[in-house]
């Protein structure tokens, strides 16, 4: 292999040809980042990053079956390509064998731009944002407001190669667009954030004014107990319940009784009706303006995630349907084991079939309860119930006979997403959003508000 020889495709061809295991899967993933900071409505820093991580899985056969290495590691030289495979066989001669181990992913298509350079990413995704944070700069200064926040835009280009003779590529833009607004005195505070591919459906003008309208609301505090109200759930805050919902859907752990998803007695609950509303929570890696890996991109096995898929196609799949669990997330294995389908996870989640109402007309219909900016802090207390807890942040709003009339404290909540679903009174209009607690993870959401007439505070919070 020559010094010139750098182009992502050709490093995954060269690891493939120097590998002496079974089998061999590579993934070259090229990172590109542009990204804007400020603070007190001035911007402070900017920058542009480039950067490659080379993964490398060796898979030996032996008596009692076959076993998988991975390494990984970033900036890897010409020099250092031979080192990376060996140690990857290495690895793999030193365990025993996988559990999760399948045949390696055939019949597949190549990538017509499998051998095309990299997509990347610069400043120059920010041309029409810049000039329009710098408005709402203008704004902001003058309404007595100050604007904190980031905006952050990525693009990964992965190279896929396999022993079994898979070539395929992926493209994925992510962009994040996060606005905090803060009295001068800083004891009022407001968050708004944005989930974009590439900056041209974020208006910075519109996030203040919004934003504006919250710290008004907030001019007037009161104190609430903690206990069970009538609450709205913005989007994001629906986004950041069910995601952790679909990370804890494994097949797998509901078949062996572990999870909120196995059936008392034996098997899943695959078939029950969770909800009495019409909703349905998708995946779909071609859903127009979520769009995400339409193949199997596995850097470790974990849980029903397998580097044996590596290249597998995923399609469109309705993990709730219409009330019903439909479908739990299983690799090939774990579909093996439990007699599921195979349904590996998909990078977006959409949960659709509620009304065609907006947040506002939800607040106009409501006669006393709280309405919620996002959620953060969510940890899980309980598997089997997946029950969970987290904190209100930046705004929790007291709604009476249809208006907002002040800010209340901060709370602690401990609910199931799973209970939610069943005893949400309304689902309002499906809208893009940014998960605020999983954003440095998962970006791509569309959720609808949600009503639930007796959402758990189990205590008060002195969190901003």
């Amino acid at each position: 292999m020559s010094a010139r020889t750098n182009k992502p495709h050709e490093v995954v061809e060269r690891a493939l040809e120097l590998s002496r295991a079974d089998g061999c899967v590579v993934i070259a993933d090229e990172r590109s980042t542009a990204n804007l900071r400020w603070a007190g409505n001035a911007l402070t820093t900017n920058g542009v990053t480039r950067g490659r991580t080379l993964t490398v899985i060796a898979t030996v056969d032996g008596a009692q079956g076959t076993a998988s290495g991975v390494v990984s590691r970033s900036a890897v030289t010409v020099d250092e390509l031979e080192p990376l495979v060996r140690a990857a066989e290495a690895a793999a001669r030193g365990a025993g064998p996988a559990e999760d181990a399948q045949p390696l992913v055939t019949g597949v298509a190549p990538s017509p731009e499998f051998t095309e350079a990299p997509a990347e990413t610069s400043s120059a995704v920010f041309a029409d944002f810049a000039p329009a944070l710098g408005e709402a700069f203008a704004r902001a200064r003058a309404g007595g407001r100050e604007l904190y926040g980031f905006a952050n835009h990525e693009l990964v280009s992965s190279y896929v190669g396999t022993s079994a003779g898979l070539r395929l590529r992926h493209d994925q833009p992510n962009g994040t667009l996060e606005v905090n607004a803060k009295s001068p005195d800083r004891t009022r505070s407001a968050w708004a954030g944005r989930s974009t591919r590439d900056f041209k459906d974020v208006d910075p003008t519109a996030l203040d004014a919004e934003l504006a309208v919250r710290l008004g609301w907030a001019e007037r505090r009161l104190e609430l107990p903690a206990g069970r109200y009538e609450t709205l759930l913005p989007p994001s805050a629906v986004a950041d319940l069910l995601i952790y919902q679909l990370w804890s859907a494994s097949g797998r752990d509901a078949a062996e009784g572990r999870t909120v998803f196995s059936k008392p007695g034996g098997g899943t609950r695959v078939g029950e009706r969770l909800t009495e509303l019409p909703l349905t929570l998708r995946s779909d890696p071609h859903e127009p303006g979520l769009e995400s890996a339409p193949f199997v991109i596995a850097h470790s096995s974990g849980g029903d995630q397998s580097v044996f898929d590596n290249g597998l196609p995923l399609t469109a799949t309705e993990w709730v349907r219409r009330g019903e669990l439909n479908r739990l997330t299983t690799s090939r294995h774990g579909a093996g084991l439990t007699g599921l389908p195979t349904a590996p996870g998909i990078d977006n989640l959409i949960l659709d079939g509620g009304e065609d109402r907006s947040l506002e007309e939800m607040v106009a219909a409501t006669g006393r309860g709280l309405l919620l900016t996002c959620l953060w802090y969510i940890r899980e207390l309980d598997p089997a119930t997946l029950l969970l807890t987290g904190l209100t942040r930046d705004g929790v709003y007291l709604v009476e006979d249809g208006e907002v009339t002040g800010e209340v404290n901060n709370f602690r909540f401990n609910e199931s997403p799973v209970d939610l679903l069943g005893r949400a009174a309304e689902a309002g209009r499906t809208e893009k959003t940014l998960p605020r607690e999983w954003s440095d993870w998962f970006t791509r959401a569309a959720m609808p508000a949600l009503r639930v007439p007796d959402f758990n505070m189990s205590s008060v919070s002195q969190g901003v």
